[in-house]
């Protein structure tokens, strides 16, 4: 179980984070001052434990840097879904724009959400760089490459654009997405990510590692791997939103 540990707990805090994130997006507009509010106060907690686990190379600090690293992720998943850290464009992209003028809107649609994302990696690179454990940069840097590689194919066009995850303020930007069965850059996506999630579990299971490294490189493996299949989840006819029924359960119209 030295393996299944780690791949399980971070399917659980993958499902179960998504769904409350979800959740509490979707209640009453004059909540979310204070969800934006109670995010950042956990992630400059969610900091302090970047910073305190970087020294630590216990299986238990290889759990914290990951939960840590995720946590940070999550501050910028829950400011752009309340539609504080989006792009100064705050509108749909004209019907007549293509090319480089599509490719321009839909950048400044999400210009805040990606220096957001630059300054959140570079703290964290900052909090770990030559230190022992630096799990949390690992988990902060798959889930950006894995988060940009979905941008760009949900950008290009796939067959499911789960655009009922999207909140009634930011509904505008599914005029940014291309409904189609597939594009160009996906198969190189998913050849890609599979390779480096093989890679990852190769590392954990064959390598003659430390009990931490195993625990880390598990970590990483499972997320690539969760990566993989919200990737195929965009292609294929599955109901995906299933999982997270009970997360859209606060949608509903409020009285």
């Amino acid at each position: 179980m030295q393996h299944g540990w780690p791949a399980l707990y971070t399917l659980l805090l993958w499902w179960f984070s998504t769904g409350v994130i979800l959740y509490l997006n979707g209640l009453p507009r004059e909540t979310h001052k204070w969800t934006m509010a109670a995010a950042t106060v956990l992630l400059g907690i969610s900091l302090l434990g970047v910073a305190v686990t970087a020294l630590d190379t216990r299986v238990t600090g290889a759990y914290l840097a990951f939960t840590a690293g995720l946590m940070v992720w999550a501050w910028q998943e829950v400011g752009f879904l309340l539609g504080y850290v989006t792009g100064p464009r705050r509108r749909a992209c004209p019907p007549e724009a293509r090319g480089w003028r599509r490719v321009g809107h839909a950048v400044m649609a999400i210009l805040y959400h990606e220096l957001a994302l630059i300054v959140l990696g570079a703290a964290i690179l900052a909090l770990t760089w030559g230190r022992p454990n630096t799990l949390a940069a690992w988990t902060f840097g798959v889930l950006w490459l894995m988060r940009l590689s979905a941008k760009l194919n949900v950008f290009l066009g796939v067959r499911n654009l789960n655009e009922q995850f999207l909140p009634e303020h930011l509904r505008y930007m599914h005029s940014y997405f291309r409904q189609r069965p597939s594009n160009g850059l996906f198969p190189v996506s998913v050849i890609a990510v599979t390779a480096l999630a093989a890679t990852a579990w190769h590392s954990a299971v064959a390598m003659s590692f430390s009990a931490f490294e195993v625990t880390a490189c598990s970590f990483v493996a499972m997320l690539l791997s969760l990566a993989l299949l919200e990737h195929w989840f965009m292609v294929l006819p599955l109901p995906s939103e299933k999982l997270w029924d009970w997360g859209l359960r606060s949608r509903a119209p409020h009285g």
